[in-house]
């Protein structure tokens, strides 16, 4: 069941990308990322008032129990970890081609897959294996293809934007399973709409005083923002494919491994968006290595049999 949430959050994810892109073109990053966290805040703040104030939601998956402090500190911790990751990846994303960035987002399970080994203990079989193997060749030859874009890998900032942006993820997935692992297993047992909920009104509290200081008061010298409601639908794909990601890693034996690897899978909507509706460059080869996770996302589903 976990691994089907991991699958169908993957589509939500790459409509999220796909949406993304639309919205930051020819706009400011800082604007959209900070309507971004206020839609996600406005969609989850009722469930936080009704689980407090009612008992409509008692018993349900969108109830939100009460925290105090001491739980507060982790989740505003994810909030500082999952915003850093995305101010670098929203940059990025503006400046590169939706069919580079995908794949080089993909990489984040390899980091998530050693973090699970060498911190949770995570065991692979070997059809989960060869599904990670072929996933990690693909990433590869698709990272070699953008020098064919005049991409130069190694002086490209919003490369680098982007690595960073992979890597802040990779920290937030292995986080995740911390926070939401039972406490027999080594985790904190965090319910998952505490989570998702409060670390999107947090992120919106630390985009907001960024949007005040950073760019606001420089706001005649930057590129323009514009609104487009693409720009909800960043939101709403972005909370549906966090909520079954939540969902499907608080069930019993969820691999956040396997999840993370099965999430990137999300590179093929939006390499398809790419490819069909913006055209870009070098498709023949970037559809050949895609054809590595596609085939690796089934020796995944594999090795969960």
């Amino acid at each position: 069941m976990w691994l089907l949430g991991a699958f169908i959050s993957a589509a939500f994810l790459g409509v999220y990308d796909v949406f993304k892109k639309k919205a930051l073109s020819d706009n400011a990053v800082i604007p959209v990322l900070l309507l971004n966290t206020i839609f996600s805040s406005l969609i989850f703040i009722p469930f936080i008032l009704l689980s407090a104030f009612t008992n409509v939601l008692d018993d349900s998956l969108f109830y939100v129990p009460t925290i105090g402090f001491e739980q507060h500190k982790y989740v505003f911790l994810k909030s500082i970890i999952v915003l850093s990751s995305w101010v670098f990846g929203y940059f990025s994303m503006k400046h590169l081609p939706l069919t580079i960035v995908g794949p080089i987002n993909a990489t984040r399970p390899v980091l998530v897959l050693l973090g699970a080994i060498f911190v949770y203990g995570e065991h692979l079989n070997l059809y989960q294996w060869i599904g990670v193997s072929l996933a990690v060749c693909s990433f590869i030859f698709l990272s070699r293809t953008g020098h064919k874009e005049g991409i130069n890998f190694k002086h490209d900032k919003w490369i680098y934007f982007l690595i960073l942006a992979a890597i802040l993820g990779a920290i937030s997935g292995l986080y995740d399973k911390y926070l939401m692992a039972p406490v027999s297993s080594g985790g904190l047992g965090f319910d998952k709409m505490v989570v998702q909920s409060w670390f999107n009104i947090y992120q919106m509290m630390w985009m907001s005083l960024v949007f005040l200081c950073l760019w606001y008061p420089f706001r005649h010298k930057v590129a323009p923002f514009k609104w487009n409601y693409y720009i909800i639908g960043i939101s709403i794909f972005l909370c549906l494919a966090d909520f079954v990601y939540f969902y499907s890693l608080s069930l019993e034996g969820a691999m956040i491994s396997i999840m993370s690897m099965v999430r990137r899978g999300s590179v093929i909507v939006s390499f398809a968006f790419g490819a069909f509706i913006l055209r870009e460059k070098n498709l023949k080869g970037k559809f050949f290595d895609l054809l590595f996770i596609i085939i690796g996302m089934i020796f995944l589903y594999l090795g969960t049999k």
